[in-house]
């Protein structure tokens, strides 16, 4: 399983989701609020030209934003 790192703020309701289906999905993460932490908040803008959250990297991969399909494509177990 790679490593997964959430860039999210409190008050992000779509944070708020990732958050929730990555729970669902039982896929460990760190997330890092970057409301607090000015240099996560430069790495995140660095990594993926974006200022906004979420921000989801997933080993070498940056999904932008609380996109569902894509996160349980990745995690879902195959049958």
């Amino acid at each position: 399983m790679p490593n997964v790192t959430v860039y999210s703020i409190p008050t992000c309701k779509y944070c708020k989701s990732v958050k929730k289906l990555l729970d669902e999905l039982k896929v460990k993460y760190k997330d890092v609020d970057v409301s607090e932490d000015a240099e996560a908040q430069h790495e995140m803008i660095e990594m993926s030209g974006q200022v906004g959250v979420p921000v989801v990297v997933v080993g070498d991969e940056v999904v932008i934003g609380y996109d569902r399909r894509r996160l349980k494509k990745k995690f879902e177990v195959k049958r």
